[in-house]
């Protein structure tokens, strides 16, 4: 790498034309990208739709309400879901806001990380501020990869055994090492998709949009419309379950604990940034596909809890180990239904495979944008084999990233064969570790580089800053929040590992940081000529 294509350890940026002529002509988004230092290396051929898509299948409420709809049940249950959600999505919306002006002022690959080293250039922190937020932002994205599949390989599990006759009727309950083979193969063709041209993957994408879309009508409106008793608005608009075997009595920190299937639903639309360098219009299209990723997720995930909570009635044993579903309880409540009308469980078992399908199409494009990190970060220098991570084939994808994501978000499930609790703290990453690599570039944005930072075509002119600590604000909260015990008493099978899975991650990254990186990290650099 040429020395006069950087400014102090960073790659040159926006107002520098010459690097941008000297470098040769393109469109605008060839142009742009070279303005921030990089030589065009990925197919652009993503529309706003397309990129929408990615960011939509990520959070896809489908697979987030569903694998936590226990969750909200057993912690306030109908008022905290149907009042939590808009709450968390409020202020998930706020973060997507703050996300995506910093995202049309910097449109690359690498996303946080690199918004990160920009805004913190003027202060010599740029380095460490970049290499921060990109192991929490890279190492967020493997534990969401690696918690949507195995909540997949949960969910096969179910199905299997509902379809055998449910656990009161002889059914077949796949045992933990069955459910990681299972969780192997869904990576394993996640990564195959994944080394498709960028076209097949647009695709998909844009199908599993439409598939997530579809999917909570046809549920919201069929499940309860099937079942031959349904709960009534007053259950479902003010019923508060204060009863959750947990030992815990204080209404507020019930209702705080059931926000986590909101909170951890709404997390991934990062990938619309990751996926920018592939996208049309990027500084455009890459912040839009951020926000109506969040907000049609909001509007469609309300409409799913509202229709799902009406076939609602008995919490306690929707949530006992001991029904047919095993006590998962979404599960329960389409088997239920059915049954209930038909005298068999068949349809809840293919509302199910509805969710199922969701749920996969989830995985694979979080391997997408977990590749895309990959590859951006290693273009960079900041992981081992940095070289091998960033090559990409003849179809232009960083195909070896795609494996080395799909192998580490298997290594990431490994520790649920000895134990769930440490599996537990290891998924706990996925929404705070997300969330705080979502919340440094903005906490920059709003202090280090307040006074320097120059938006791109959408911003949020005078209200930037104050969306920015709103968004921080909420971050903050929501890192305490969800780091409190779930359990009285605490034990260590009870413990909320959260804080020391995020801890650990913090401890491992600043310390190897201090004893190496930065000796030779020097933030996201120039791969142009000359």
């Amino acid at each position: 790498m040429a020395e006069e294509g950087q400014l102090g350890g960073y790659s040159r940026l926006a107002g520098d034309e010459e690097v941008a002529t000297a470098s040769g002509g393109g469109d605008y988004d060839e142009r742009k990208l070279r303005l921030l230092g990089y030589e065009p290396q990925l197919k652009r051929n993503l529309s706003l739709l397309s990129n929408f898509a990615v960011s939509f299948s990520i959070v896809s409420v489908l697979t987030g309400i569903t694998t936590l709809f226990g969750t909200g049940l057993q912690f306030g249950g109908p008022a905290t879901m149907v009042y939590g959600w808009p709450i968390a999505g409020a202020m998930t919306l706020v973060v997507g806001l703050a996300m995506a002006e910093i995202c049309s002022a910097y449109p690359t690959s690498g996303g946080l990380y690199f918004w990160s080293a920009r805004l913190c250039s003027h202060r010599r922190w740029g380095p460490f501020a970049s290499w921060l937020t990109g192991w929490f932002n890279i190492v967020g994205q493997w534990a969401v990869t690696t918690s949507v599949d195995f909540s997949l390989a949960q969910l096969i599990q179910v199905i299997i055994l509902l379809s055998t006759g449910g656990n009161n009727g002889g059914g077949y309950l796949a045992s933990k090492y069955v459910v990681i083979a299972f969780h192997a193969a869904i990576l394993l063709s996640h990564a195959a998709i994944n080394s498709l041209p960028i076209t097949w993957l647009s695709f998909f994408g844009q199908f599993a949009a439409a598939w997530n879309m579809l999917g909570v009508f046809v549920l919201m409106i069929a499940v309860p419309t099937v079942a031959t008793e349904r709960a009534s608005a007053k259950f479902v608009f003010t019923h508060f379950n204060t009863e959750n075997n947990a030992g815990i009595h204080s209404n507020f920190y019930i209702f705080v604990l059931g926000l986590l299937m909101s909170q951890y639903t709404l997390t991934g639309y990062d990938a619309s940034a990751h996926m920018t360098e592939e996208t049309k219009n990027a500084d455009r299209n890459g912040p839009i596909g951020i926000i109506s990723a969040i907000g049609i997720s909001i509007i469609v995930g309300w409409g799913y809890i509202l229709g799902i909570t009406f076939a609602v009635k008995d919490i306690p044993y929707l949530l006992n180990p001991d029904n047919d579903a095993g006590g998962y309880a979404i599960a329960e409540v389409f088997y239920l239904a059915f049954k209930s009308r038909y005298g068999s469980g068949i349809g809840g078992i293919i509302c199910l495979g509805i969710v199922a399908v969701a749920i996969y199409f989830c995985g694979m494009s979080s391997v997408t944008s977990n590749s895309r990190m990959a590859y951006a970060f290693s273009r960079d220098g900041a992981m081992p084999l940095s070289s091998v991570w960033h090559k990409v084939n003849k179809h232009e994808v960083p195909i070896n990233a795609v494996w080395l994501s799909a192998l580490i978000s298997l290594c990431m499930a490994l520790p649920s064969l000895g134990s769930l609790v440490a599996f537990q703290a290891m998924v706990s990453i996925a929404t705070i570790g997300l969330y705080i690599a979502y919340a440094l570039p903005i906490l920059f944005r709003v202090t280090l580089a307040r006074k320097h930072f120059v938006p791109g075509p959408f911003n949020l002119g005078r209200y930037g800053v104050a969306v920015g600590w709103a968004a921080v604000m909420w971050v903050a909260t929501i890192t305490v929040l969800f780091s409190l015990p779930v359990t009285y008493p605490v034990t260590k099978d009870t413990l909320n590992y959260t804080p020391v899975a995020v801890g650990g991650l913090f401890l491992l990254v600043l310390s190897s940081w201090l004893v190496s990186a930065r000796h030779w990290f020097k933030g996201p650099i120039t791969n142009l000529d000359g």
